[in-house]
């Protein structure tokens, strides 16, 4: 644990070399990225390269993929990168990404043929640790479910009543105190330094555990030009809409004066936002900012791949259907109507082979909204859709998408709302011979 502070409150947490964000890792493609991981804290932990198909060793999953990483031991992920991108890295034992154990990883092109002057990799993340209590707190207040907030007794983090129409219904779970932008609250927002005329390569990265973000700037287009790492055909909006888990890649062209580049928690109150300033003008007045965003908007799930990351055609060999079911009266979430068991997490896998396009019908039977993610794999969204590893399925939606299997072993895909995962909406895609 580290001591920080955080909205102005100061607080102890998790992070990864004492810091409230991990550091930003870069590297080019092709090169072997070693990462040598020291387990300080007391309980086992691992690391998940999130959006990265990796050596299923290599992917982080305890249990399914590799042993959890015990107190006071040390465990070496190493892997050579193969896709250029923005992805990031995050435990992925119980609530422990929601305490600060995520940051960035940017893995440059040496070919790149986007054309920019500057780059802003960005975190964003809902916080309330060492605020109104701990995650698991959370968890376990949530666990009871809506049968018991009529109750005699306090109920300190959930969130009712928060809607959005763009997500199709209820926003989240979780009443959130404090939203950062580089783990920055609004009152202590970065200033990123710059010059009018150019051209800010953003890599927005949504690691929320119960928060969808809408990115813009007030008054002023952004241009997207990928989503998890691959290049779509580009798009200028007023904001964009991350749910947790997605990556956005957007360029925006630099006014004089400051520019203030917001996230507003999708449905929630609050906002964080960081400042683009060229050294001319006064920074805006945290209370004068909008707080909202409106115009023409989209998420990475609505975007078109580029032509040179399509799939190859060819017909689908297998077709598996996941249904996400759950509701927020029992707040137990799963896929097929049955929760995941880390004691027996084979139980009800989806079974593909070695060299098969496989799609996949994601049938949303809930009336929650859910950001969900596939590992060891991207896949492509129906009709020419982006390549992604992260989409987000509104309530009573269907989404296709397919993937080749091209990456053996065990695979598990998953909510990333981190509490509608930790309550069992994962399932687990098996190579089998």
């Amino acid at each position: 644990m580290f001591d920080t502070t955080v909205a102005g409150i100061a607080l102890s947490t998790w992070g990864y070399n004492g810091v409230l964000n991990g550091p930003v890792i870069r590297a080019k493609t092709g090169d072997t990225l070693n990462a040598p991981v020291t387990n300080a804290l007391a309980e086992s932990t691992s690391v998940h390269w999130h959006g990265l198909a990796l050596r299923n060793d290599a992917d982080g999953v305890p249990v399914v993929t590799q042993p959890a990483i015990k107190p006071g031991t040390n465990f070496d992920y190493t892997f050579r990168l193969n896709q250029p991108g923005t992805y990031w890295y995050h435990s992925h034992v119980d609530m422990q990404r929601e305490r600060g154990l995520s940051g960035p990883l940017i893995i440059e092109d040496p070919r790149e043929p986007l054309l920019y002057d500057q780059e802003w990799v960005i975190l964003l993340d809902d916080w309330l640790d060492g605020i109104t209590g701990t995650p698991d707190d959370v968890l376990d207040e949530l666990s009871m479910g809506m049968d018991m907030s009529g109750m005699d007794m306090p109920m300190t983090h959930m969130l009712m009543g928060a809607t959005s129409t763009y997500l199709g219904g209820d926003a989240g779970d979780v009443r959130i105190p404090a939203h950062l932008f580089n783990g920055k609250a609004a009152q202590d927002a970065e200033v990123f330094q710059s010059r009018p005329g150019n051209r800010i390569r953003l890599r927005i990265i949504n690691a929320a555990g119960d928060t969808a973000y809408r990115v813009g700037i007030p008054g002023q287009k952004i241009t997207l030009t990928h989503t998890d790492g691959f290049p779509v055909q580009h798009e200028d909006v007023d904001a964009v809409v991350l749910g947790m888990g997605e990556r956005i890649d957007a360029i925006l062209t630099v006014q004089d004066g400051f520019t203030p580049l917001l996230a507003i928690p999708e449905g929630k109150n609050g906002r964080a936002y960081g400042l683009i300033s060229t050294g001319s003008g006064t920074a805006p007045d945290a209370g004068a900012l909008p707080s909202t965003l409106d115009g023409q908007m989209t998420d990475g799930g609505r975007l078109t791949a580029d032509e040179s990351v399509l799939l190859r055609d060819k017909a689908p060999d297998r077709l598996h259907t996941v249904r996400l079911t759950g509701s927020m009266g029992k707040y137990d979430w799963s896929i097929n109507g049955r929760r995941f068991d880390m004691t027996k997490p084979f139980a009800g896998a989806f079974d593909i082979s070695l060299d098969e396009r496989v799609q996949v019908k994601m049938i949303n039977d809930t009336s929650m909204w859910h950001p969900m993610h596939l590992h060891g794999h991207s896949f492509q969204l129906a009709n020419n859709g982006a390549r992604k590893d992260t989409v987000i399925v509104r309530p009573k939606e269907t989404v296709t998408f397919e993937f080749d299997a091209d990456n053996p072993g065990q695979w598990i895909a998953h909510c990333h709302n981190a509490y509608h995962a930790e309550r069992g909406m994962i399932g687990l895609f098996s190579y089998v011979r």
